[in-house]
Formats: structure tokens, C-alpha cells, sequence
């Protein structure tokens, strides 16, 4: 693949793998209109067009060694944010060596290269999966780290692989641990497009427009109103917390991991209302069986990253969440 070189002048240069994503592209978003030079890679799995004049797209992936290699010696890369992997929890119990090769396998690949031209910091976006059934509320950083996912075994596992990294080579890295992305910015086209969608508001949204049923997974759980409680994070504030751990790296701070989260939870019921009230309409809720091991609330404590990187969620409203997805083209 012949990569062309855009004038940039001193910009430093971010490469962002699955940039083209949903957290990615928001992300990459942010970097560019601070200043940076956005390099993105992804292989557009989910089929969904990038055509945007603020970044250099690469079509490719990024377990490509040879490509890779390519990116790395035609740009000074001076940091690496990787978005790339599978992330569906329930096909990842089905087809674990799918999400091992995929997001292990070509994580190593990527960190090789990396290391072969001494770029040495990593951002990683990594998952409250990694934590598993929660022993006490709200999740901190130091709680006992325990999957129960093939998906959530990848992100810890790769989390293992970086601090190893940093003690044999230097490598410094920041995981962020995110609860529930949500949310988009249609006013840049910039939204979730996952096919199939597994997210509870896109499913949520569609269900209010389409009329189609949207299920409740569990009505019995140990809260307030039965149903799950999770802690929605909106993605401008997830991009936000990439900047600022990209600036701490940069100022020669140690690796380190963050939740991301509000400390504040809302129940599958209270979106539902919230969302009638948006839509104006009733949605067609029918009520399900529990899925196993799905724990009955996941809050986030952030304390942490509030701290050290000085990141405090500004867009995490859930009216202001449903909004800005009620507008995005994946509700339709």
C-alpha cells in the first residue's frame, strides 16, 4: 500500500488503531483538532465509511506486521492509542480463539513494532471486564481483577503484557478501564455503528422508533427497581480522559491504570422512561430470563483519574447521552 505524507508541519504524530471505531473515531476526533497529526488504521469491519480531510486513513489491520513496519518508518509516531479488537461479550464465549488472536495476538504484533522503532508509549483501551463479578461498590482500580468472559480475560491479559513491557523495555503505557460508552456526536459525523448492535441505548432507541420489542434481561435483581443499574459514560468524555492520559505520558509520568466512569448509576428502567419521554412514544419492553453472570450494578469509582490526570466527566448527563444518540443514523 503506497502511504502518501500530508504537510503537517511540527504536529506531533498519534497512530490510532480501530481509529475508525466508535470510541476510536471520537477519540481521533479530539486528537486532531488539538493539533495532533491522527494516523488511522482499521480494517472498517463493521463495514461503515471514513472519509474525513482531519486524519490520514489507512485501510488495514493491525496485526499487518508489514504494513506496520511501513507506517512506523514513514511517520514519526510518537505515541500509539490502540481501539482495535473484538469487543462483543457473547461471541466471545462462543469463538474465544477469535478474540485471543485478534486482540492478543495482534496487540503483541503492534507493541513488537513498536518497540523496534522506540516508540514507547501506549494507550490502551481496555474494559471494567477485567474486574468481573464485583465483590464491593462502586469498582476501584485495586479491586480483585477476575473475567468471566473470554473478552474481559483479553483486556487483562493485555494489560499483564504492558506492565511487563514497561519493566523489560520501558514502555509506558495508561489502560483505561471504561463501564458504559454511550452517545455520539452527529454534528461531526461521528456515532456507534456496531452490526450486530448489542448496546443497550442504540437497541433501545430503535426499539422506540421501530416499535420492535426490546428486552429486559432480569427484573428481579437486587435494586431499587429490579432491573440492572450501569454506569453510562458519554464518549466525548471518554476521548477527553485519552487526551489527558496522552498528555501525563508525554510528561514522562509512569504507566498506570484509570476507571472511567461517573460514580453514578441508572437503571435499564429509568432509561426506558427517560427514553419514552424523549421519543414521545412507548417502547415495546418485554421482560426475560437473567443472563448468567450478569451482575446486578457496575458504578465506577474515578477518584483516581479525577487525581492524577485531572479528567472529569462534562457530558455524561443521561438526557444529554440520549440526545445526542437519538440523532445518530444507528437508531434508524
Amino acid at each position: 500500500m503506497l502511504i502518501t505524507i500530508p504537510i503537517f508541519g511540527a504536529a506531533r504524530t498519534i497512530l490510532v488503531t480501530g481509529g475508525a471505531g466508535y470510541i476510536g473515531s471520537h477519540t481521533a476526533w479530539l486528537l486532531a483538532h488539538r493539533g495532533y497529526h491522527v494516523i488511522i488504521l482499521d480494517k472498517l469491519v463493521h463495514g461503515q465509511e471514513f472519509k474525513h480531510g482531519w486524519c490520514t486513513f489507512i485501510k488495514g489491520d493491525y496485526g499487518d506486521h508489514a504494513l506496520l513496519e511501513q507506517i512506523f518508518t514513514t511517520y514519526p509516531i510518537a505515541a500509539v492509542m490502540n481501539f482495535a479488537g473484538n469487543i462483543e461479550v457473547g461471541e466471545s464465549v462462543k469463538n474465544p480463539l477469535k478474540f485471543y488472536h485478534n486482540n492478543v495476538g495482534n496487540t503483541i504484533t503492534l507493541l513488537e513494532v513498536m518497540q523496534a522503532h522506540n516508540c514507547n508509549v501506549f494507550i490502551f483501551s481496555s474494559s471494567c471486564a477485567v474486574y468481573g463479578l464485583p465483590h464491593k461498590l462502586p469498582l476501584t482500580e485495586d479491586h480483585p481483577k477476575d473475567p468471566i468472559s473470554p473478552y474481559g480475560q483479553t483486556k487483562l491479559t493485555i494489560e499483564h503484557i504492558l506492565h511487563d513491557c514497561d519493566h523489560a523495555y520501558g514502555l509506558r503505557y495508561v489502560a483505561l478501564r471504561y463501564f458504559n460508552a454511550a452517545g455520539g456526536q452527529p454534528e461531526h459525523g461521528l456515532y456507534e455503528h456496531h452490526e450486530p448492535e448489542t448496546h443497550l441505548i442504540p437497541l433501545l432507541l430503535r426499539a422506540a422508533r421501530t416499535q420492535k420489542p426490546f428486552y429486559i434481561f432480569g427484573t428481579d435483581h437486587s435494586t431499587p427497581d429490579g432491573s440492572c443499574i450501569r454506569d453510562f459514560l458519554h464518549v466525548r468524555d471518554i476521548a477527553d480522559a485519552h487526551l489527558k492520559a496522552l498528555n501525563y505520558l508525554l510528561q514522562g509520568n509512569p504507566s498506570d491504570a484509570f476507571n472511567l466512569g461517573t460514580g453514578n448509576g441508572y437503571s435499564v428502567k429509568e432509561i426506558i422512561a427517560a427514553t419514552e419521554q424523549l421519543c414521545n412514544t412507548k417502547v415495546n419492553v418485554v421482560e426475560a430470563d437473567k443472563r448468567p453472570g450478569d451482575p446486578a450494578v457496575l458504578v465506577a469509582d474515578a477518584h483516581k483519574a479525577y487525581r492524577v490526570l485531572g479528567w472529569k466527566p462534562q457530558y455524561s448527563d443521561l438526557g444529554y447521552i440520549l440526545e445526542s444518540a437519538h440523532a445518530l443514523p444507528s437508531t434508524s
